[in-house]
C-alpha cells in the first residue's frame, strides 16, 4: 500500500503548512458557529446532562482524532477517510466515506453561509450567504496559505468574543453553580443525543487530515496538530457551556434562540449582545472557509480515482490548489444557499459525518504495530461511539442520512457495472 496514495502522474499540491497553521485551521473548523447554536438543542435533549453530553462527544472525538492522525501520517494525501477507507478496507468503503463527507459537508457549507446571512442581515440572509461563499471560494482559490492567514484572524476574533462571554457570565451575580448539577431530567438517551449534536462542533479536526498533501513533514505535523487543536477546543467549549448553564440553567438554555447572546443579557450585559452577534457571524465565516477547503480536497481525491468527473482533479499551476474542485464546490454551495432553508440543508449532514468517522476508526483498527497503530481500545471506542451517536440522532436525520448513503452506494454499483460492461 502506497503511503503517498496519489495516482501516478497526478499533479500534487504544494506542502506549505506547518504545525501552527495546521492547528489554526483545525481551530477555525471547530471553534466556529456550532458553539453559538448547538448548546440550545443539546440542552433540550439532555437537560442538566449537557456537560455529560459534551464529555461523551469529546471522548468520541478524541478517538476519532487519534485514529485520523495515525492514518493521515501514513497516507499524507488529500481526501482524508476517503483515502484511508480505500487503502485499508477496500474501494467501496472509501467511496462511501468520501460520498458521505462531500454530500454532508456541502450541506454544512450552505448552513454556515446562511448562518452568516442570518446574523449579519436577516432580511437578506440568502444574498449575504451567496456573497460569503463567493468571497471565501476566491480566498481558497488564491492558495491554502492565504486561507490559513485569514483563519488565524477569524479564530482570534471568535476566541476573544467567547472569552468575554465566559468572563462576563461567570463574574455576574446571575451565575449560580447549582444550575450545573445533574438532575433526574438527564436520561441516557438524552445525553447520547446531546453528544451527537455537540460532536460536530469538534469535527473540524478532519480538515487537518484532508489537507494532508499540503502539510510539511506530515508524519510529525499531523499527529501533533490534531490532538492539540482538539484539546484547545474542548477547554473553550467546556468554559462556554459552564458559563451559559450557570446563568440560564438547562431550561433557559434549551429555550434560547441565540444562547450566548441571551446568556450575556441575563448576566446584565446587554451591550455585549451585539458583539456576540458579530462573533457568531465571524465564526460561521471561519467554519465555511475551512469546510470549503475540506470538501474540495476530498472532491479532488475522488476525482483522481474517477468516482467524480476527472476534470475536477486538476491542480492550478501557480497556486497549487484544486481550483476546479473548489469552483465546483463553491458553485453548488452558492446555489443551495440561495434557495434552501437552513433547517432543510443540514438534516442528513450529521448522520453522514458520523458514518465517515466510523469508517476512519475501522480503517485504523487494521493498522499493524509497525504502521503506527494506536492502542486497539481507541478505534474500538471510536467505532462504537460513532455508531451509537449516529442512531441516537432524531429519526428524520437518521432516515435522510441513510437514504443519501444508499443512493451513493447505488451510484457506485451502477458505475462499476458500466465499467465492466
Amino acid at each position: 500500500m502506497s503511503e503517498r496514495s496519489v495516482p501516478a502522474g497526478s499533479p500534487e499540491l504544494g506542502r506549505r503548512l506547518g504545525v501552527f497553521d495546521a492547528v489554526v485551521i483545525g481551530l477555525g473548523s471547530m471553534i466556529g458557529a456550532g458553539i453559538f447554536a448547538a448548546l440550545a438543542p443539546a440542552a433540550g435533549a439532555a437537560g442538566s446532562g449537557l456537560l455529560l453530553g459534551l464529555l461523551v462527544a469529546a471522548v468520541v472525538a478524541y478517538c476519532n482524532a487519534t485514529s485520523s492522525a495515525r492514518l493521515a501520517a501514513r497516507y499524507p494525501a488529500s481526501g482524508g477517510t476517503y483515502v484511508y477507507g480505500r487503502e485499508r478496507l477496500g474501494d467501496l468503503w472509501g467511496y462511501l466515506a468520501g460520498w458521505g463527507f462531500v454530500v454532508g459537508k456541502t450541506a454544512s457549507c450552505a448552513a454556515m453561509a446562511l448562518t452568516v446571512g442570518g446574523y449579519m442581515w436577516p432580511a437578506q440572509a440568502h444574498a449575504v450567504a451567496v456573497a460569503a461563499v463567493v468571497a471565501l471560494a476566491a480566498v481558497n482559490y488564491a492558495g491554502v496559505q492565504k486561507a490559513a492567514w485569514l483563519t488565524r484572524a477569524i479564530v482570534a476574533v471568535v476566541v476573544l468574543v467567547l472569552a468575554a462571554v465566559v468572563v462576563g457570565c461567570l463574574s455576574s451575580g446571575a451565575a449560580d453553580t447549582a444550575r450545573l448539577d445533574v438532575r433526574a431530567d438527564a436520561t441516557f438517551g438524552g445525553v447520547l443525543q446531546a453528544a451527537g449534536l455537540l460532536f460536530f462542533a469538534f469535527a473540524g479536526y478532519a480538515r487537518i487530515a484532508t489537507l494532508g498533501e499540503e502539510v510539511r513533514d506530515p508524519r510529525r505535523t499531523i499527529p501533533r496538530a490534531i490532538p492539540t487543536a482538539l484539546g484547545i477546543t474542548l477547554v473553550v467549549y467546556a468554559a462556554v457551556s459552564v458559563a451559559a448553564l450557570a446563568v440560564l440553567g438547562p431550561t433557559g438554555l434549551a429555550g434560547a434562540a441565540a444562547p450566548l447572546a441571551d446568556a450575556v443579557r441575563a448576566a446584565g450585559l446587554p451591550g455585549l449582545a451585539p458583539v456576540v452577534r458579530v462573533g457568531a457571524a465571524v465564526a460561521a465565516l471561519g467554519s465555511l472557509l475551512a469546510l470549503i477547503l475540506g470538501v474540495s480536497r476530498t472532491t479532488l481525491a475522488m476525482a483522481r480515482d474517477r468516482h467524480l468527473p476527472h476534470a475536477l482533479a486538476a491542480v492550478h499551476p501557480r497556486f497549487h490548489v484544486p481550483h476546479r474542485a473548489e469552483l465546483a464546490v463553491g458553485g453548488v454551495v452558492a446555489v443551495i444557499a440561495a434557495f434552501a432553508d437552513i433547517r432543510g440543508v443540514i438534516g442528513f449532514s450529521s448522520f453522514g459525518v458520523l458514518v465517515y468517522y466510523a469508517i476512519a476508526n475501522a480503517a485504523a483498527w487494521t493498522l499493524a504495530p509497525g504502521e503506527g497503530r494506536p492502542p486497539r481500545i481507541v478505534p474500538l471506542v471510536g467505532l462504537v461511539g460513532c455508531t451509537a451517536l449516529a442512531f441516537a440522532l432524531p429519526v428524520v436525520s437518521v432516515l435522510s442520512g441513510a437514504a443519501v448513503l444508499a443512493a451513493g452506494a447505488l451510484l457506485y454499483a451502477v458505475r462499476r457495472a458500466m465499467r465492466r460492461g
